[in-house]
């Protein structure tokens, strides 16, 4: 590791879901170093949309990953909302069910990229 990884502060990542397995699945597939060149990673695990909203709004998350099945606030509306409310809004992920389906209308209203292949 290198001085200048190890100085760095952590990664703030937000990761919301209704369904604490999801969240924590979440995580352990990142785990705390996701690449040598990032620093550590701090997890903010968030359940309800209110939540995300304050956290998004306090300025101190760099990436967002929201569920988009949680229920009831699913994670491209909350996608939608922050890209439109928040100036310079962090990076957002939204994970979806749809394993061969992916909904670009909705990914474009949202304000979330197309995966690429």
């Amino acid at each position: 590791m290198s001085d200048t990884t190890a100085s760095r502060k952590p990664l703030k990542v937000l990761v919301y879901s209704d369904d604490v397995t999801t969240r924590q699945q979440v995580i352990l597939a990142l785990g705390r170093r996701p690449h040598p060149d990032l620093p550590e990673v701090e997890y903010v695990e968030v359940a309800t949309e209110p939540v995300v909203i304050q956290n998004m709004d306090a300025g101190h998350i760099d990436l967002a990953i929201l569920d988009g099945e949680a229920v009831p606030a699913g994670g491209m509306g909350i996608a939608k909302q922050l890209k439109d409310e928040i100036f310079q809004c962090p990076p957002v992920v939204v994970l979806t069910g749809r394993v061969l389906v992916f909904d670009k209308p909705v990914a474009l209203r949202s304000r979330v990229p197309a995966p690429t292949s």
